[in-house]
């Protein structure tokens, strides 16, 4: 099943983004008791409430097609964003790094999150603004020290995001934060794919292209998810041994080989790139760059 969260196309309609399942050209809306307390029966509901639920949803709403309505990110505001650093064989040797004997964990504020076709604003501070392609998973079933063979019936889902990097902040200090978390840095999406469509998510060919103003596509990374040197049990373990994981939770995974800042010459991102990630039975989730006004 492929959820989304969106917005109606009528544009009077004030009621807040609401998840949906896609099916084919059509998004179905989510009926039922809503996400807060107390809201009314046949209220949408929203992604965390969907994932909260334990179960997959049934589709009892409103239909539309998926060309009218707006698509945000499919959890707009997760309750974490955690990330993982270093985590492809490849992106590690292009680097120059050793691989590393535990996960390299940090984090992006939540409210950076962006959604399919919004703008990637390039921020005036930075002059070395990068890309990368990362598979993510979603937390369905919460809950602290959860063994590496119990981890996969925590995840709900499977989604794309995109890492968006001021190198030059993340090589100012050894926390790597505030390079990750300018505003906009957090595109994901188009779509929140089910674990039970996802039969090995080690094994999904992952690409990012940059599509420049009349320029042909630059494929700059393309990799498979077999290259990850911490999967997601063992992801799941060392997290969960430190803060609870929560319904909703996002976890990216890492990106491979062919960052931009990496390259010879570096290829940092510019206004007019669109940058187009692709994963396995995840789809495509597409961003154009703009500069900051």
């Amino acid at each position: 099943m492929k959820l989304v969260t969106f917005c109606r196309p009528d544009a009077k309609d004030s009621r807040a983004p609401e998840a949906g399942i896609l099916s084919g050209n059509q998004v179905i809306g989510l009926g039922g008791a809503g996400a807060a307390a107390g809201a009314a029966a046949g209220a949408a509901k929203d992604m965390l409430s969907v994932i909260a639920a334990g179960e997959l949803p049934t589709a009892d709403g409103p239909v539309f097609n998926l060309a009218d309505v707006k698509l945000l990110a499919p959890i707009p505001r997760p309750p974490k964003l955690i990330c993982v650093g270093l985590n492809y064989r490849d992106h590690a040797a292009e680097t120059g790094a050793k691989l590393p004997d535990v996960p390299t964990i940090f984090n992006k504020f939540t409210n950076v999150v962006i959604g399919p076709g919004d703008p990637i604003v390039l921020p005036n501070a930075s002059k070395r603004p990068d890309y990368e392609a990362e598979f993510a998973f979603v937390i369905g079933p919460g809950g602290r020290h959860i063994s590496a063979s119990h981890a996969m019936e925590h995840v709900f889902g499977y989604t794309i995001v995109n890492d968006v990097t001021a190198r030059d902040y993340q090589a100012a200090t050894t926390q790597w934060l505030m390079g990750k978390t300018f505003d906009t840095f957090a595109p994901m999406g188009p779509w929140l794919v089910t674990r039970d469509e996802i039969q090995d998510p080690h094994a999904l060919d992952i690409s990012l292209e940059i599509v420049s103003d009349g320029m042909a596509a630059e494929c700059l990374q393309r990799s498979n998810t077999r290259e990850l040197i911490f999967k997601i049990p063992a992801l799941i373990e060392y997290i969960s041994t430190v803060v609870t994981l929560e319904p909703g939770d996002v976890v990216s995974t890492g990106t491979p080989a062919g960052v931009g800042f990496a390259r010879k010459p570096p290829r940092y991102l510019k206004p007019g790139d669109e940058i187009v990630i692709r994963i396995e039975g995840l789809g495509e989730l597409r961003n154009p760059c703009v500069a900051e006004k």
